[in-house]
């Protein structure tokens, strides 16, 4: 395996798995479903690459197993960040923005909970950043446990051994066997895209706050107003 210098180590999921191993997927993939800090590691990349390697004998583990760890290392995240939201309760709402913790997450979390119920849990699996903050969500609305573990251990199965198990069905492909360090550079590149356009979106948003706050705030011209007054 090739070390694909594009970007910061935490998104080169070749790198993580070279680093790490299973260990540190399934711990990255526990992360990303249930805690805060975790909503920007590259999970479906990482775990596409997971299921590329495996039949190409970049890893040693058997497929199944990988797919079993995978899967309850997700459930147990959304598990983990369910309680941690009964916890917390309406508190996260209000909870001041920092580096790592943006408000504008949990408002999209929730809307995407409000509008889907309790499919959302598997739903918001196959989207990121709302797959971190969904299960949290489930826990602030108090969302009936039994439910939340039928939901979770469904969407946790479904994303965790499906998107492995497509990284491992494109693996057996003879171009794809034959050509592996391009299809991770490409994995890579898919990797960052998404971060890098919320990045400049939530950058234009900021800024046409800042221009409407400075507009509001533009004192009216008195001639103007001595004008309106004839």
């Amino acid at each position: 395996m090739t070390n694909l210098a594009l970007g910061p180590s935490w998104l080169d999921p070749d790198f993580l798995i070279q680093t790490f191993g299973l260990i540190g997927v399934m711990a990255i993939v526990f992360a990303e479903s249930g805690l805060l800090i975790g909503f920007f590691l590259p999970g479906d990349s990482l775990l596409f690459t997971t299921g590329l390697l495996v039949v190409t004998d970049k890893l040693s583990q058997p497929l199944w197993l990988v797919c079993a760890l995978i899967s309850i290392a997700a459930v147990v995240g959304d598990q983990v960040g369910y309680l941690f939201g009964r916890k917390v309760g309406p508190a996260l709402f209000k909870r001041p923005d920092s580096r790592l913790f943006k408000q504008e997450n949990v408002e999209k979390a929730h809307e995407f909970f409000e509008k889907h119920g309790p499919k959302s849990l598997v739903l918001a699996r196959f989207v990121p950043i709302i797959r971190t903050f969904t299960p949290i969500i489930a826990g602030v609305s108090r969302m009936n446990y039994g439910t939340f573990v039928m939901f979770n251990v469904i969407g946790g199965v479904l994303w965790g051994a499906g998107v492995t198990l497509l990284g491992a069905a494109l693996g057996r492909i003879g171009w794809v066997h034959d050509n592996i360090e391009a299809m991770l550079v490409g994995i890579v590149v898919l990797s960052v895209v998404p971060i890098i356009i919320e990045v400049l979106r939530a950058r234009s948003q900021s800024g046409k706050a800042v221009r409407s706050t400075g507009d509001a705030e533009e004192p009216q011209d008195p001639g103007r107003r001595r004008h309106a007054k004839r």
